[in-house]
């Protein structure tokens, strides 16, 4: 097999699964070269409904060149209300134009702003926010500026398909994304939380400086890892580090507190930490079944399988990970034709307090990849929101590309919480920073 660019190991890929050269290239030259939509799964009622009984303002948002985050920060603070109150299913990529759902609570419609970057479109109201995963998928469009040898596109796309099964798929990992586009840190964030080093998890995300930062930028995470001091840090931090700020303004107040510093980030991103490292264990297993040449498209026996969604689409086949089962020698056979058929799906587990092996090599793989950080289920009892049940994700992202060249452009849908550059980097064979 072909190993992975040596960037993306530090977080657990370790192979493409197509042997052949990329076609080169790089993404995001422009915002309008990465267009993602949400296929939404969201119920909502006319504006013009009750306020008591729904609360919740629906709006159809499209964003250029804007961070989620930023952009929930910028509404709140424009509505002077709590960030808590604008909720929305997943985030998107910032150098993009993305097009997905968010929900207000409280606000009148003749309240929403105009905010530079975004275009948003009142819908209805709903009894509830949205919550992390109230969606389907997304569906995207990406060109691809400059490749070198853009006539490779379809050889690739014959060798994912050979690999897995007779139709195109790749390993479902996590992509660099997850754990921060320029400097690869948040899971180790997340595993010293996971390990009870809070000032370990706060000096992964104060220090380790990157070499695509600016000299300033490196230079003030230096001087915060060697010193600890942290006053003196805050003149040296740009503005623009925001959640480093925070952390610093709470380290003076209360210099030991490294918990509390953590605290300053907003609570989905506190959760994103243990995500990520869960995130790191996950993409360490995908590796290791590579490595011990299991299939990703059918099972074999101690595999745990996830059931078909019967409520999603019928073009859009998604797993349900409330209908899962160990498939046992006998049930191989039976469990591979439902997974021929996205009936099925194998699994390997995102690691919490509740979760449940395979059995057989399956199983020794995803405890030997938790082990060998020094990790067990019972680490993930934390209290909120650091704390984790655990759940199951497919190992295999099947997705068939659209490819049209001149310029090279990919469309295609995927479930989610999978990532597009995970699909683009079988074709593009680049560094991450690239995609």
């Amino acid at each position: 097999m072909r190993p992975a660019h040596e960037e993306e190991r530090p977080y657990g890929i370790e192979w493409y699964a197509s042997d052949s050269d990329g076609v080169g290239g790089r993404l995001r030259d422009r915002p309008a070269d990465f267009r993602v939509r949400e296929r939404e799964r969201f119920d909502f009622h006319p504006v013009e409904s009750d306020t008591g009984d729904y609360p919740w303002l629906v709006c159809r948002v499209t964003l250029e060149n804007t961070d989620t985050n930023d952009f929930a920060r910028e509404l709140s603070n424009r509505l002077s209300m709590s960030r808590e109150r604008v909720s929305w299913a997943g985030t998107k990529d910032k150098r993009a134009i993305s097009t997905q759902l968010f929900t207000l609570k409280g606000v009148d419609p003749d309240a929403v702003p105009d905010i530079h970057g975004a275009e948003i479109e009142i819908l209805g109201r709903a009894g509830r926010g949205l919550a992390f995963g109230d969606l389907l998928g997304n569906e995207f469009t990406v060109v691809v500026r400059n490749p070198d040898a853009p006539e490779r596109a379809e050889t690739i796309t014959t060798e994912l398909e050979s690999r897995f099964g007779g139709r195109a798929g790749v390993p479902n990992y996590f992509g660099h994304q997850r754990f921060g586009s320029y400097r690869s840190i948040t899971h180790e964030v997340g595993l010293a939380i996971l390990r009870g080093d809070w000032e370990g998890a706060v000096m992964a995300y104060l220090g380790n400086p990157s070499p695509h930062e600016p000299t300033s930028t490196r230079e003030a995470r230096e001087f915060v890892a060697e010193t600890r001091d942290w006053e003196t840090a805050l003149d040296r931090f740009p503005n623009r580090l925001r959640y480093e700020r925070s952390m610093l303004h709470a380290l003076v107040d209360s210099p030991a507190d490294f918990r509390g510093a953590l605290g300053t980030f907003p609570e989905n991103l506190q959760r994103l930490f243990v995500n990520a490292a869960q995130s790191a264990v996950f993409n360490r297993i995908l590796s290791r079944r590579l490595d011990a040449g299991l299939p990703f498209h059918e099972p074999v026996a101690g595999d745990v399988v996830a059931f078909a969604d019967t409520d999603a689409p019928a073009d859009f086949p998604i797993p349900d990970m409330d209908r899962l089962q160990r498939v046992s020698e006998r049930r191989t056979e039976v469990m591979a034709r439902h997974c021929k058929r996205d009936r099925a799906f194998v699994t390997a587990p995102l690691v919490g307090t509740e979760t449940g092996f395979a059995a057989g090599e399956p199983g020794e793989i995803e405890r030997t990849a938790l082990a060998d950080l020094g990790l067990d289920p019972a680490d993930f009892d934390l209290p909120e929101p650091y704390h984790s049940t655990g759940t199951r994700r497919a190992v295999l992202l099947r997705v068939d590309p659209t490819i049209q060249h001149d310029p090279l452009t990919f469309e295609f849908g995927l479930p989610k919480g999978s990532y597009a550059t995970i699909l683009l980097r079988e074709y593009l064979k680049v560094s991450p920073r690239a995609l």
